[in-house]
């Protein structure tokens, strides 16, 4: 690998120093669509992340240590996505009103995960087709489709990837998919909707980060945005304004999971989503981060029930 770097050099490289204790691979994980996901690879030789820019995709390869990390990157996107590392790993989040000792788990947690931060893309895109996918499915299903897409029409990653690695298909290749490559991906025909929606005005959508800084106006407005679209829902919209500005307040209203993590977690009991928010409220302006501080620490209840099982739409 080493010597393929070396034969194809990055078009963008730089060496940054953050001012906390940067753990890379557990703040990048959220984003990570399963093990196999083509656009996030943990590898022996560093973290590498595909992404679309304005410029066009890129991919990037995140080395070193958190006293200092080498930045590399390839493609036309290259400088664009290579500066904004940074702002990916947390670096533009703050802390100003979060009081995390308002309970004793927030707070034992928060003192436990000093690498934890809030970071944001600024690609609406990227985060909207996986989570498109991801609507009242599970995760394993989800996952399966991402990998599908994104071997079907998705483009190969700039530069000295790893192999299959692979970057978001663009609007304008998800609305070129056919009904019969959609089957075969085993998307259900209201996802298949919804996404051909959200391409159909992806620049608009895209124009609402751009240079959002995460603050309350630009997440509420990102939301609104999103919503409008038919097929985006409440639960939709905060999974995407969370990843693509880092909405520190977006709470993911409609998760099947969330609302007794939170419950459980807080309160020792499982709750519905008006008790989550009232659980929640303490923290409001920051209420998405001590949902991702309860993620790390929480618990949740046990499981008595029937477990929701996957669906394979390639056989409808």
């Amino acid at each position: 690998m080493e010597q393929l770097l070396a034969r194809e050099a990055p078009a963008y490289e730089d060496v940054w120093a953050p001012d906390w204790a940067l753990d890379v691979r557990r703040v990048v994980s959220r984003d990570r669509r399963g093990t196999g996901d083509p656009t996030l690879r943990f590898a022996e030789d560093g973290v590498w992340r595909t992404t679309t820019t304005p410029d066009g995709p890129a991919t990037v390869r995140l080395t070193g240590s958190a006293a200092a990390l080498r930045v590399q990157s390839w493609g036309p996107g290259a400088d664009w996505a290579g500066r904004r590392v940074p702002r990916w790993l947390g670096a533009e989040d703050g802390l100003t009103g979060f009081d995390a000792a308002s309970h004793p788990l927030v707070a034992r947690v928060h003192r436990a995960t000093p690498w934890l931060r809030l970071g944001s893309t600024g690609r609406v895109w990227d985060a909207l087709v996986p989570g498109v996918l991801e609507q009242k499915v599970t995760g394993i299903e989800a996952h399966r489709t991402w990998r599908e897409l994104l071997r079907l029409t998705g483009d190969p990653a700039p530069g000295p990837a790893p192999a299959g690695m692979r970057v978001v298909p663009s609007p304008e290749q998800v609305l070129a998919v056919t009904d019969w490559e959609w089957h075969r991906c085993g998307l259900d025909g209201a996802r298949r909707r919804a996404l051909r929606a959200v391409a159909s005005v992806a620049s608009r959508l895209e124009a609402a980060a751009h240079g959002a800084d995460g603050c309350a106006a630009d997440c509420a407005d990102l939301r609104r945005r999103l919503q409008s679209v038919p097929g985006i829902g409440v639960w939709t919209a905060a999974e995407v304004a969370q990843r693509a500005i880092g909405c520190p307040d977006s709470v993911s209203v409609g998760d099947y999971h969330l609302k007794n993590l939170v419950g459980w977690s807080l309160a020792g009991r499982k709750t519905d989503d008006a008790g989550m928010l009232e659980l929640l409220e303490p923290w409001r302006g920051h209420r998405q981060r001590v949902v991702r501080l309860l993620e790390v620490g929480g618990s949740m209840p046990p499981k008595r029930g029937p477990r929701m099982a996957p669906s394979d739409h390639r056989g409808r």
